[in-house]
């Protein structure tokens, strides 16, 4: 008996634990969703640590980025002008060869499964391409980056479908996911990667520009409800 109320105690004591680590890690993301801005098609912009721009692409205004990563050499995701309008004389571009060849200045290349260090910020580069379409082929270059901010880990995923690799991403607590279809993912196959990454927060991209609407971010919230937190972010 005393070792079952033991056993019982010590089950309690675990879950326990686990439960408010579990919410400390969700208060964390939430509270980190103010420092991630949608810029509209694929570009975030993410600040606090550091000011780091993601894919920047019809930039409204000037500003200096500590760190600009880009996920491919697409004209929409690699723009020399976007770029050249947010660096400044310390800014690190990192990016795959397939960008690095069209931008002006130096540039840090990166590859699938390369990890950097950026002043505490962490930066690791992971598969994104097409599974049943040639726009973003797997023999091509392009990543998706997980980035450790402050503790927290955001998953940009780049142009990229639902990808096996996507199970083996850790511990990721806010997931930034393509929803319009045709050249990435739909809505629903979105909502399907969601549940295989299993990010505290998901936050639908990729539409509203080229291609897609809002609809499409709605329909990927209604797909994962009761099952994951979605964030419509307002375009800025």
């Amino acid at each position: 008996m005393k070792r079952f109320l033991f056993f019982s105690i010590f089950v309690f004591f675990i879950f326990l634990c686990f439960a408010t680590t579990t919410c400390a890690d969700e208060v964390k993301a939430r509270h980190m969703l103010k420092n991630i801005h949608w810029l509209g098609h694929d570009t975030f912009k993410i600040t606090g640590q550091k000011n780091i721009y993601i894919d920047p692409f019809k930039i409204a205004k000037k500003d200096t980025a500590d760190i600009i990563l880009v996920t491919h050499g697409h004209h929409d995701h690699c723009s020399d002008n976007d770029i050249n309008m947010l660096t400044g004389p310390n800014t690190i571009i990192i990016s795959p060869k397939s960008c690095a060849d069209k931008v002006k200045g130096p540039v840090k290349i990166i590859k699938r499964g390369d990890v950097i260090d950026m002043g505490g910020i962490k930066i690791e580069a992971v598969p994104a391409y097409n599974m049943d379409k040639q726009y973003h082929p797997k023999s091509a270059d392009g990543v998706g980056y997980i980035i450790t901010v402050a503790g927290v880990r955001i998953y940009h995923s780049g142009d990229t479908d639902r990808i096996p690799e996507m199970k083996t991403f850790k511990e990721i607590d806010i997931a930034l996911l393509p929803v319009s279809g045709k050249y990435v993912m739909t809505a629903d196959e979105a909502a399907h990667s969601a549940e295989d990454i299993k990010p505290k927060i998901a936050i639908p991209m990729h539409y509203g520009t080229i291609i897609g609407t809002e609809k499409d971010a709605i329909q990927f919230e209604n797909a994962l409800k009761g099952k994951i937190d979605v964030v419509i972010l307002k375009k800025e």
